[in-house]
């Protein structure tokens, strides 16, 4: 397993070729120390066998598909699944694959680091070989995540970053304060599978359209994104940390985990958008490019 480091005068970003993880990312706080923005773990053999995709590339579809196949023109094509659900790429997806480390480089306000994986025709039973490149590019106090692939035959593509923030050293997230880029959520059902319903989240408990602290609700809940603005804004009081989450995607899962403190923003295309015809289109065809740009900026305060 390779292991690169690449750093600017306010950021620090560690990345494993396993899963194009982001192992470490750190920001200069307001008094002067890099500061851990990101759960991680500290022996890169310890991602092997994690369940929480903790800072991988999920794909080569994030989120979930229900029924075990997909239907891309008149092809049914079956993918792996349990129970009629196939997560983040199937069993063996984009997050436990070995990626090709192109280069990795840093020049005085910006540094970066660029992947490769080529995902061949049928893997976890997706049509069509995936090329996929990955640039993870600090530039000030913000990390750039461009996701870019291209098929040679029709399929579907919906790639993000399953990092899990936490902008102080507290056991919990509940006082952390958010504000989400979003008046609708897609309604899903007990299994978190969309039904199809938008629902608005204006007096709910989805309800983040003002900055409001998370308190001890649980989020695994995709949000229909507004096409201006920050798609989520993140502020730690204890830390004085703040971070803002801008991309070019539609969706954004917030996912807060049950077991430690930390909070995703896996930013999106809708999940189990190849079951849902009047979802945004996630196929891609041979001739066209997937991107998908994410901006993670931070501040002191």
């Amino acid at each position: 397993m390779e292991q690169v480091t690449v750093k600017n005068d306010h950021l620090c970003l560690g990345v494993l070729n396993y899963g194009a993880i982001i192992q470490r990312l750190q920001f200069r706080d307001a008094r002067g120390r890099f500061t851990d923005v990101v759960v991680g773990r500290d022996a890169p053999e310890d991602y092997l066998d994690d369940p929480a995709f903790l800072g991988a590339c999920v794909g080569r579809f994030a989120g979930r598909i229900s029924g075990g196949r997909l239907r891309i023109g008149n092809e049914y094509h079956p993918i792996p699944h349990r129970d009629g659900i196939t997560l983040h790429g199937g069993e063996r997806g984009f997050g436990k694959r070995y990626w090709t480390i192109e280069s990795h480089s840093g020049d005085g306000d910006t540094a970066e680091v660029q992947l490769a994986y080529t995902s061949p025709h049928g893997e976890e039973g997706f049509p069509g070989e995936l090329r996929t490149r990955l640039i993870y590019r600090l530039t000030g106090k913000t990390l750039m995540v461009r996701h870019e692939a291209e098929t040679d035959r029709p399929t579907v593509v919906n790639l993000t970053n399953h990092s899990y923030f936490k902008l102080d050293d507290s056991d919990s997230i509940d006082h952390y304060r958010l504000r989400l880029g979003s008046g609708k959520r897609l309604e899903t059902d007990e299994r978190l599978l969309p039904t199809g319903r938008i629902l608005e989240v204006a007096g709910s408990l989805y309800d983040f359209i003002q900055e409001r602290e998370i308190g001890e609700i649980r989020l695994d809940t995709p949000y229909v994104l507004d096409p201006d603005g920050p798609a989520a804004v993140l502020y730690s009081r204890e830390s004085g940390i703040r971070m803002e989450v801008s991309t070019n995607q539609p969706a954004l899962v917030v996912y807060t985990p049950p077991h430690f403190a930390g909070i995703c923003f896996e930013t999106q295309g809708y999940p189990d958008a190849p079951n849902f015809s009047d979802f945004p289109g996630c196929e891609l065809h041979p001739g066209q490019v997937y991107r998908n740009e994410t901006l993670f900026s931070f501040e002191n305060f």
